[in-house]
């Protein structure tokens, strides 16, 4: 155990991706702004790897000073090198909180490589708060990760109250499980956006209303090869030839290659209407929202920011199967022509109309104001050791 300081609080806030970032980061700026808190960023994964964007870049952007950097390796897309670079990132964690000797450890969602900040700091004796607990996912390995987060999470930050009550249900104590609302639609209702024509500059790209946003990730759970996936998701755009796309790279999940490949490739055989970034960041991606007609793939954004943009988006396939999802969300089989049809739907008059009209449930006003507060005034030896919680009888 670290001998912990009484005052600030010490919390280490962990970001692997473009993603969890940009959900994190206004988190990390009301930390930055209170007295009582003293914020360390760790960085891993993806944030480090050139491929991907190096997107460490956009939280030095964002004015935020990296504290320590956690190296996974670039490995191929087979779950073996993805399970041994997870335990590379497990050791790395591990030193990096003995030099941080953090209070709390923060962490988003459900990434592999979660598992292995979890695992470090729960050795060492660091509760943990986790941001989105409670969801479901069945097509992905992620749905597995994220519960088993839970269980090693002494603080919960849940997107809905349903969710509340699904981690409140797996044996987590009520007074530690609170209904925050998601931080991406938070964001989007506060981030100031970039003009359209800086946007289009930024991405080298022409937008409009029938632009679409695509985005496929690795259903890691589905039987059906990867590529076959990818190669339905684009034969079915080619039905759209009056349609732009926006392409962005899936997460390094096992395959994830494959589909970089593909796309690109489209891209490059199509490039009057098609164009591959390999992340957009939080701001520009927001912003784009406002300037596309859909978002097309399986990512869980379709599902809990982009209905706050008021545009449909059109999910794909198993990954986020059991994620609630707003009316303006059209799920589809991930064959081609049913990929085509929900497209079709997406940019009917009947389905700008939907979207643009459905609320969203994942919405609060004071998403980050309860994440901070809750983190700071939480008193610690509430968190550990934890107490399992039983549900009534009968």
């Amino acid at each position: 155990m670290f001998k912990k300081e009484e005052k600030p609080r010490r919390i280490c806030v962990v970001t692997s991706a473009r993603a969890d970032w940009g959900l994190l980061y206004p988190v990390v700026r009301a930390l930055m702004n209170d007295s009582r808190a003293c914020v360390d960023v760790v960085a891993t994964n993806m944030h480090l790897q050139e491929r991907y964007g190096l997107t460490i870049r956009e939280i030095e952007a964002d004015g935020i000073q990296v504290a320590e950097r956690v190296p996974m390796p670039a490995t191929g897309d087979s779950p073996i090198e993805k399970a041994l670079a997870t335990s590379e990132c497990m050791s790395g964690m591990a030193r990096a909180f003995r030099r941080l000797q953090p209070d709390i450890v923060l962490l988003l969602g459900d990434r592999y490589e979660m598992l292995a900040v979890a695992s470090a700091a729960t050795i060492m004796g660091i509760p943990l708060a986790h941001i989105a607990g409670g969801e479901i996912t069945e097509g992905a390995i992620d749905d597995n990760v994220r519960h088993a987060l839970t269980k090693l999470s002494s603080l919960h930050f849940t997107a809905t109250e349903a969710y509340r009550h699904r981690v409140i249900q797996m044996g987590e104590m009520p007074d530690t499980v609170w209904n925050t609302g998601a931080l991406g639609v938070y964001n989007i209702a506060r981030e100031p956006l970039m003009e359209q024509t800086d946007l289009e500059r930024s991405i080298g790209m022409k937008l409009d209303r029938d632009t679409l946003l695509v985005t496929l990730h690795p259903a890691t759970r589905d039987a059906v090869p990867v590529a076959q996936r990818c190669r339905a998701l684009l034969d079915a755009l080619d039905r759209f030839p009056s349609s732009k796309l926006l392409f962005t790279y899936p997460n390094n999940d096992a395959e994830g290659s494959v589909i970089i490949g593909l796309i690109e490739n489209y891209a490059a055989l199509h490039p009057e209407r098609a164009k591959v970034v390999p992340s957009l960041g939080r701001l520009r991606y927001l912003s784009a929202l406002r300037c596309v007609g859909a978002v097309v793939g399986n990512s869980s954004s379709g599902l809990v920011e982009v209905p706050s943009s008021g545009i449909p988006t059109v999910d794909i396939g198993i990954r986020q199967k059991g994620r609630m999802a707003p009316e303006g969300v059209i799920h589809c089989e991930a064959d081609a022509d049913s990929i085509a049809a929900a497209v079709a739907e997406a940019l009917s008059p009947e389905g700008r109309r939907r979207a643009a009209e459905a609320p969203n449930p994942y919405y609060r006003p004071d998403t980050v104001d309860i994440i901070a507060g809750a983190l700071i005034e939480t008193p610690l030896e509430k968190l550990q050791p934890k107490h399992f919680y039983d549900l009534p009888q009968g």
